[in-house]
């Protein structure tokens, strides 16, 4: 009679979820919050795709911006030499903590990525490998960049818009500043589309996986400045562009001068010039 008791009780305990994200949710009471702009990955197939395509080796040490529940984290730390994880929400502290506490070889950093210290990180980064807020992504990229000489590959979730811009060529419609920005230093290729039947919760947009490989140094604060302000206006020409976004008339026709040195129209509008040719353009013009 015992033994029937005990065998009843057993199948009324609910079944623990085995995915780690669907099990730390239920664990610790979490629910997406969408002002934050969180989809937690719960496929751990995408995992080794995104360990592919990021080349990972144990040597390598890694800034995941954005850490969510840990599922990236953990599947990193067991193959990375140091893994940086970096959360803005500290109510996903302990989920977090459950993932990665397994592993001396992570560091925690709970704060907006934006307002990070980068080049403080110790050890530096290597590579990135994130599922990224779309609402930070492009910029988080561009930060990472500029900022972190060390990195050599990035392989990062993004809105499928994102990852298109920042692979578009010039003279399409996709092309503007983080097009050029990135590519100044690095190769950029959209890898791959992803499901949206990854995330929990399901996105209402696509996503992609981009890749970034390293190709030479940042491009100057100078020339950050020039491809900005070309784009500022991107629907006036070039040099009226600078003009208007806090340049004056003296820019302007050096930037004239710069493009006819090029073999290109004065009127040229940015999105015509490739990233090579604002790199040239910048050194003609100065400042």
């Amino acid at each position: 009679m015992s033994r029937a008791v005990a065998e009843d009780d057993a199948t009324d305990e609910p079944t623990q979820p085995t995915q780690p994200t669907l099990r730390r949710m239920r664990a610790f009471g979490i629910r997406p919050k969408r002002d934050l702009g969180q989809n937690f990955l719960i496929d751990s197939n995408i995992l080794g795709v995104i360990e592919r395509a990021a080349k990972l080796g144990d040597q390598d040490v890694v800034l995941e911006i954005g850490g969510g529940l840990g599922v990236l984290s953990e599947h990193l730390a067991a193959r990375a030499k140091h893994v940086h994880v970096v959360e803005l929400d500290r109510s996903l502290e302990d989920a977090l903590h459950d993932a990665v506490d397994p592993y001396n070889n992570v560091t925690l950093h709970f704060g907006d990525a934006l307002d990070l210290d980068l080049q403080a990180l110790d050890p530096a980064p290597t590579k990135v490998v994130a599922n990224l807020p779309y609402g930070i992504a492009a910029t988080a990229i561009l930060n990472t960049v500029f900022d972190l000489p060390g990195v050599t590959t990035w392989v990062a979730m993004v809105q499928k818009e994102v990852g298109e811009r920042f692979a578009a060529q010039a003279g399409t419609s996709a092309y503007g500043v983080p097009s050029v920005l990135a590519q100044l230093s690095t190769d950029v290729r959209v890898h791959r589309s992803v499901s949206r039947s990854v995330f929990h919760p399901v996105p209402n947009v696509d996503s992609v996986l981009v890749v970034l490989e390293r190709t030479g140094p940042a491009p100057s604060k100078a020339l950050r400045k020039l491809v900005q302000g070309a784009f500022a206006h991107r629907r006036k020409a070039l040099p009226k562009s600078l003009q208007l976004h806090g340049g004056d008339k003296a820019l302007r026709d050096r930037a004239r001068a710069a493009l006819a040195d090029l073999g290109l129209p004065e009127d040229a509008r940015a999105e015509r010039l490739t990233p090579e040719q604002f790199r040239a353009m910048s050194e003609r013009i100065g400042g």
